[in-house]
């Protein structure tokens, strides 16, 4: 065989997972009523706010109330023609997929060093890498400003690259944490299987064991660009009118001037949201994620 992947694809078929998958649903224990009324309750509890942002964006009264005067597009238009939020959202995008690709590029590689290289202070290493997440976003935002300012060598202070940096921070630790899940799941028998049948390490793993880890891959880049977009800590410190995000483009309309015009943002930044989650879910072939159903 010339495509040692192909043969290890083989060997297990997909009738087989399929079948497994099935088994598994069968023999899934059912779930108690109370913890159904209770998990429908919270997830009605979480998804009101989200129902209250789009109404109020669709308002077609001259304030930001709920419920809503009536429905109308007046706001999203305001949107669509702001010299504020319009800007603000296209930089936060940018932002968001930059972060994205990069974040996904160095934690997927970092994922694959800590999971399969044994080496001394590798808790350690895992535990710094995870840190950012536990550290007030406020903090990480403040430190970076004073290291920028102080540093002034790398031109890092108030600038696009900045604020990259910041955002990689707090996003890596997602990415690294889902991969890694994914390449502990995922049974290295069959990448020795590939290079058994002459596979080099590099083609073994292209071929055999990243599209057995792209799902773990692809939610974190997910993870990453959602984190990114609704960043508001470091971007407060590190924001400059020029390079102005979302988040903070509303927080500060709302200190001054309390229309529905900051609502309409949030509609647009929610179906980017809902636009990433069924787009990885078709990527990935999920037919569920967090509970939504897609298919």
């Amino acid at each position: 065989m010339s495509d040692a992947g192909a043969v290890v694809a083989e060997l297990i078929p997909p009738e087989a997972r399929g079948k497994k998958r099935r088994d598994d649903a069968i023999d899934a224990p059912e779930v108690p009523l109370l913890f159904r009324i209770i998990a429908t309750i919270t997830f009605i509890y979480l998804l009101l706010p989200v129902v209250i942002v789009v109404l109020s964006g669709l308002n077609s009264g001259n304030y930001l109330t709920f419920p809503p005067e009536g429905l109308s597009l007046r706001w999203v238009q305001a949107f669509l023609t702001s010299d504020v939020f319009l800007p603000a959202y296209l930089f936060s995008l940018r932002l968001a997929f930059s972060v994205m690709i990069v974040s996904t590029l160095f934690g997927t590689m970092a994922a694959i060093f800590l999971t399969r290289v044994r080496f001394p202070g590798r808790s350690f290493v895992r535990a710094f890498f995870m840190a950012p997440l536990l550290l007030p976003g406020l903090v990480l935002g403040l430190a970076l400003y004073v290291y920028y300012l102080n540093v002034p060598f790398f031109g890092l202070s108030r600038t696009f690259g900045g604020m990259l940096i910041g955002h990689l921070l707090v996003t890596m630790p997602f990415v690294i944490g889902t991969v890694s899940a994914a390449l502990y799941g995922f049974d290295r028998s069959l990448e020795e299987a590939a290079r058994s049948l002459g596979a080099n390490p590099f083609k073994a793993f292209m071929s055999v064991t990243l599209p057995n880890i792209k799902s773990g891959i692809t939610a974190g880049a997910l993870f990453a660009f959602i984190v990114s977009f609704g960043q508001f800590d470091l971007s407060l410190m590190l924001s400059t009118p020029n390079n102005t995000p979302l988040p903070f483009a509303m927080y500060n309309s709302l200190r001054y001037q309390f229309e529905p015009t900051a609502a309409a943002a949030g509609v647009f930044a929610i179906a980017l949201v809902v636009i990433s989650m069924v787009l990885t879910a078709r990527i990935t072939n999920l037919s569920s994620f967090g509970g939504i159903k897609f298919s």
